[in-house]
């Protein structure tokens, strides 16, 4: 059966995802962005398109339909890779299930997971466990208790309408020091045009290795097929970066790898009926040896390769499901690896678990490390110079940004 895939988006989870296509099946991945993005751009195992209004809902229809009006005779598989664009496949699911096959929860659904207010209001009855949690209004701006010590966490609870705003001092999370600092982020905020909610939580002390991420695929089915569970050795350390992954170890928790954590996990999502790829955020609290949700995303995640190194490639998974309606038992991905967005300087230095660094060394020795940029049939010289930059660039953000 003739089939060919559309992946949505320029950036990293754009790039892997290209990647785990010409892996499984040798061929070109196509691909339309909003803007060129290097991660992408210098390919040569992408066919690139750029529409600089791709966010427009309208435009976003209109650039789907003629990409599959000439595409016509195959089945035609749709990735989002951020958040916007999920949202976008799923607002219009109506209309592009005609041409597409996808894989995503609904709207309902959606919002409930995406915009973190609603996810911790909808779901803190359920099996899972959660930082302590104060709802902020933007709209009616309730007093803030004093439930909790600095410093806090401060985040926007709708992540989509929050991309759309802009200032100096922008932030995926900040880290509150004081009631003073508290009232002057919230008002920065407002003044650049939010008006959803803003996530106040108690900070879960530890460094970046006390994060954890887990990854799942549950089928068209709602049945989960795939699971994994990973300790985080370094995050970004810039004000956009932070939250997102750059090293972590598969199969590895300092802590004693426990099966029913990742277990607890799958039966929440069986529960609420959950499709499609999920990553859940966790960090380890060491005061209650509990492992809390910050957030789940409803895609593959940026760090997800993962999963195709332990021999589950992405792509193929979304394959299998969509176009063969292929099925299997639950597997739980305990093979050992490193994924790595950074040099291994960078680790050395700044890897500060002893821990947990004493077991990246160990696998780095063994060749169980992968860098999803660094694909060995993708190295033309304008990327592998790019890569090159990248590194060096890795060693001075480390340097000049501490968390």
């Amino acid at each position: 059966m003739e089939f060919e895939v559309l992946i949505i988006g320029t950036d990293i989870n754009a790039y892997y995802m290209a990647r785990c296509y010409h892996e499984a099946y040798g061929r070109k991945a196509k691909m339309i962005g909003k803007q060129p993005m290097a991660f992408t751009s210098c390919s040569k195992i992408i066919d690139l398109m750029i529409e600089p209004n791709l966010w427009d809902p309208e435009v976003f229809k209109k650039t789907l339909e003629d990409f599959a009006l000439q595409h016509q005779g195959k089945k035609l598989i749709l990735i989002g890779t951020n958040d916007t664009y999920v949202r976008l496949i799923v607002e219009n699911r109506d209309f592009l299930s005609k041409y597409y096959l996808f894989n995503y929860v609904d709207l309902d659904l959606l919002n409930n997971l995406l915009i973190k207010d609603c996810f911790y209001t909808y779901f803190s009855d359920s099996i899972l466990d959660f930082p302590k949690t104060f709802i902020y209004s933007c709209i009616t701006k309730p007093e803030i208790p004093d439930m909790f010590p600095y410093p806090l966490i401060l985040k926007p609870g709708d992540s989509v309408m929050y991309s759309e705003c802009d200032f100096p001092s922008k932030s995926k999370v900040y880290k509150i020091k004081s009631k003073d600092e508290l009232y002057e982020t919230i008002r920065l905020i407002e003044d650049s045009g939010y008006t959803g909610n803003l996530i106040i939580q108690e900070f879960i002390p530890g460094d970046d290795s006390a994060l954890f991420d887990s990854m799942f695929y549950c089928n068209t089915k709602k049945k989960t097929q795939i699971m994994t569970f990973a300790q985080i050795g370094l995050q970004e350390h810039t004000n956009t970066g932070i939250g997102n992954c750059t090293v972590l170890v598969n199969g590895y928790d300092e802590h004693g790898y426990k099966e029913e954590n990742v277990y607890k996990l799958k039966e929440f999502l069986e529960s609420i009926g959950y499709q499609g790829f999920a990553e859940f955020d966790i960090k380890y609290d060491m005061r209650d040896g509990k492992y809390k949700v910050l957030e789940i995303n409803p895609r593959q995640s940026r760090s997800a390769y993962y999963l195709a190194a332990c021999g589950y490639n992405l792509v193929k998974t979304l394959v299998d499901d969509l176009v063969y309606g292929k099925e299997h038992e639950p597997v739980l991905l305990r093979d050992k690896i490193v994924l790595s967005f950074v040099p291994k300087a960078v680790i050395r230095k700044y890897v500060v678990n002893p821990k947990l660094k004493a077991e990246i060394k160990r696998l780095i020795k063994k060749g169980k490390i992968v860098d999803p940029l660094y694909y060995k049939k993708d190295l033309p010289l304008k990327r592998r110079i790019y890569l090159f930059l990248r590194d060096i660039n890795y060693r001075r953000k480390y340097k000049k940004y501490k968390w």
